[in-house]
C-alpha cells in the first residue's frame, strides 16, 4: 500500500505524525511524507522518504506579497480567522506540487495532520481515502472555516463545493481530556518524538533541588518568540531550582550568560523530562502532550490563542496550572511554580494522565484502522 503523509510547515507538527508514518514503513508499506523544503531534513532524519512541494515557509504567510508584515488581530475571534487564512494560504502554496506528485505516485490513501488543509484536497483529487490525524489536543473550528474560505479558488478549480471531510480521524488526545462534542475517532497513544543525540550523566542524575524544565517549543528562534522564552527563563531562574531550558543551539547561545543553576540547549526530553518536577511553557500543543506522556505537572501560559481550550481542560483536570499572559509577572510565575511544586495533587493527576495515555492503542493499531479503511474503499 502507498501512503502519502502530508506534513505541516514546522517541525513540531511533523514530530506528531512521524510515529504513525514509521509504523506504516515498518509494516512494509511504501511511505512518502510531503512538506516544504525547510522541513525535509526533519522528515529524513526520522528515516522517512521526503518530497518537497514548496520552497516557501509557513512564516511567509504572515507577509504580504510586497514583503510587508500582516497585522495580527488582537481580538480572539479575529485572530482565529487570521490563523485560518494563514493555514489556507500555506495550503495554496503546497497544492501544485502535491497534486503533481500524487498524479505520478498514485497513493492509496492520504494522511494529513490537523490544519494541513492541502491533504483532503489531494486525497479527493486522487480518489482515495483521507485520514486526518490530530497533532495535539485540538484547535478552534473557526480556523477550519477561515482556511476553507481562503482555498475557495482551489475548491472551484477541483470541482468541490466544500472542504472534503475525513474518512477516518485519528485522535491523540486522551479520552478523559477530549472535548465533550469531539467527533468519533480512532484513538492513538501520543508518542513524543524529537531529534536524538548523545546523553550525559547530568541529564538523568538528579540533585537535591527540584528540577524545572522551561520550553517555548521547537519554533523559537533568536528572531521569533525569543522574548517569550527569555522571559520565562528569567522568571523561573530566580527560584532555588535546577533549571533546564530546551532550546536550539543558536537560541541557547542568545540566552547566555546564565546563572550556574541553569542549563540551556538541546535536551533529550525522553531522558530529562521524566526526572523533572515541573514544566513551564507557552502551552504549545506538542509540548503539552509530550510532558503529559512523561507524567510531569505543568505551568502553562497560553501565549498562543489556540491553546486556551486544552490548557483549561488540563487545568480543570488538575494536572496543570494556568496563568494568563497578562498575569505573567515574575512574582506571579514564581508563586505559581511554588504552588505546583508544593502541591502533591498536581503530580498525582499528571501521573494519572500518563497512565491513561500508556494504555491507549499504539500507532500499529491506528495503522490497522487505516488499512481497513483502504481495503473497504476498493
Amino acid at each position: 500500500m502507498r501512503i502519502l503523509f502530508v506534513a505541516g510547515g514546522t517541525s513540531g507538527v511533523i514530530f506528531s505524525i512521524i510515529p504513525l508514518a514509521q509504523a506504516a514503513r515498518n509494516a512494509g508499506h511504501e511511505v512518502v511524507m510531503a512538506g516544504p523544503e525547510n522541513v525535509v531534513s526533519t522528515i529524513t532524519s526520522a528515516g522517512l522518504t521526503a518530497v518537497a512541494v514548496t520552497s516557501r515557509k509557513m512564516l511567509d504567510t504572515l507577509l504580504y506579497d510586497d514583503g510587508g508584515r500582516r497585522p495580527i488581530p488582537t481580538d480572539l475571534h479575529e485572530r482565529y480567522i487570521f490563523n485560518g487564512r494563514c493555514f489556507g494560504r500555506y495550503a495554496d502554496w503546497c497544492l501544485e506540487g502535491l497534486l503533481a506528485f500524487a498524479d505520478h505516485w498514485k497513493p492509496d490513501v492520504v494522511v494529513g495532520g490537523t490544519l494541513v488543509f492541502a491533504a483532503p484536497l489531494v486525497a479527493r483529487h486522487a480518489g482515495v481515502p483521507y485520514v486526518k490525524q490530530a497533532v495535539d489536543m485540538g484547535e478552534p473550528r473557526t480556523i477550519d472555516l477561515a482556511a476553507a474560505a481562503e482555498l475557495g479558488p482551489w475548491l472551484r478549480r477541483l470541482g468541490f463545493h466544500e472542504m472534503p471531510r475525513s474518512d477516518l480521524f485519528v485522535d491523540v488526545c486522551p479520552p478523559s481530556l477530549r472535548e465533550a462534542d469531539a467527533p468519533p475517532a480512532q484513538i492513538m497513544r501520543y508518542i513524543p518524538y524529537s531529534t536524538k543525540g548523545r546523553i550525559e550523566s547530568w541529564m538523568y542524575t538528579r540533585g537535591d533541588r527540584p528540577r524545572v524544565l522551561v520550553s517555548a517549543g521547537s519554533r523559537v528562534t533568536p528572531d521569533r518568540d525569543f522574548e517569550i522564552l527569555s522571559g520565562l527563563v528569567a522568571k523561573v531562574g530566580a527560584l532555588d531550582v535546577e533549571l533546564f531550558v530546551a532550546a536550539p543551539p543558536d537560541v541557547a547561545a542568545a540566552l547566555r550568560p546564565l546563572p550556574d543553576n541553569v542549563r540551556a540547549g538541546w535536551l533529550p526530553l525522553d531522558v530529562v523530562a521524566p526526572t523533572c518536577d515541573l514544566v513551564v511553557s507557552h502551552a504549545g500543543g506538542t509540548t503539552v502532550l509530550g510532558n503529559m506522556h512523561y507524567g510531569v505537572p505543568q505551568l502553562l501560559i497560553p501565549y498562543l490563542p489556540y491553546a486556551l481550550s486544552f490548557t483549561r481542560r488540563l487545568t480543570e483536570y488538575g494536572a496543570a496550572k494556568m496563568l494568563s499572559p497578562e498575569d505573567d509577572s515574575p512574582e506571579n510565575v514564581a508563586e505559581a511554580c511554588r504552588e505546583v511544586l508544593g502541591t502533591p495533587s498536581y503530580r498525582q493527576r499528571a501521573r494519572d494522565v500518563s497512565q491513561e495515555m500508556s494504555r491507549l492503542p499504539g500507532p500499529s493499531q491506528a495503522l490497522a484502522a487505516v488499512e481497513r479503511l483502504v481495503h473497504t474503499s476498493r
